[in-house]
């Protein structure tokens, strides 16, 4: 997580795009309005997000599509840590992502996008890239 006086930014592996000119940020909620240790469900210019707010402060943004069971459930998942990562359970079929990437950590052929997100001030923002917009 990189912290400017401005906003915090979490970042990840090359999975993650790098937030630039071909984002746009769309407001989420407020940082307060996240409970920590859950997730939230927000529609993104066509698209399900679910933002987290975990136990550290730290905020995440993945898709909220499980490719396991193809149902828009991730934001209801299970917070946890594996090998020091951040994650989430699907509530599903119990698959686990990491949070920084969005790769799946019990089947590596798999991964759900995983999306910039900031906090500007005391509101939570996401950046979709073209491809995720619909």
């Amino acid at each position: 997580m990189t912290t400017t006086p401005e906003a915090t930014i979490t970042r990840g592996t090359a999975a993650r795009p790098a937030a630039g000119p071909g984002l746009r940020w769309s407001d989420i909620c407020s940082y307060a309005e996240l409970t920590p240790e859950r997730g939230a469900c927000a529609m993104v210019d066509g698209t399900q997000v679910a933002v987290f707010r975990t136990f550290d402060g730290a905020v995440y943004a993945l898709s909220n599509l499980d490719p396991f069971s193809g149902a828009h459930v991730l934001s209801r998942g299970i917070l946890g840590t594996r090998d020091g990562a951040p994650t989430v359970a699907s509530p599903m079929y119990k698959q686990v992502f990491d949070l920084r990437t969005g790769a799946c950590l019990d089947d590596p052929r798999v991964a759900v996008p995983a999306f910039p997100v900031r906090r500007a001030g005391d509101r939570v923002e996401v950046a979709l890239p073209d491809e995720h917009r619909q």
